[in-house]
């Protein structure tokens, strides 16, 4: 499903590989049922070869994981949250193009 700079995260491993990142993440709430987050996923595994070694980019599928999608407040899918030191610094709501996704990126890293 994700592409090879895309890494898988759940409700148990979220600390360590998100808040706990040196480097920026960027979280694809999903789930294999909704549409707009399959016309996603491509978007996101070219946002990952493009950032690959200044971002990481995970996946988190929210019929399996609720306790993180519900700490956050994600209520709508495809959701994507750019953390950076552990904290939220931009989210994106629902499917835009990869310029949108790119601005919210550089902001973060800038």
């Amino acid at each position: 499903m994700a592409g090879q700079f895309v890494s898988e995260v759940n409700d148990a491993t979220f600390e360590k590989e998100v808040l706990q990142s040196d480097q920026p993440v960027l979280v694809d709430f999903w789930a294999a049922w909704c549409g707009p987050c399959r016309a996603l996923a491509p978007v996101v595994d070219e946002v990952a070869t493009s950032y690959h070694g200044k971002l990481k980019v995970m996946k988190m599928d929210v019929d399996s994981n609720t306790a993180t999608p519900m700490r956050y407040g994600i209520r709508g899918i495809p959701a994507l949250l750019i953390f950076k030191g552990g904290k939220v610094a931009d989210q994106i709501v629902g499917f835009v193009p990869k310029d949108t996704i790119d601005k919210s990126i550089l902001k973060v890293l800038a």
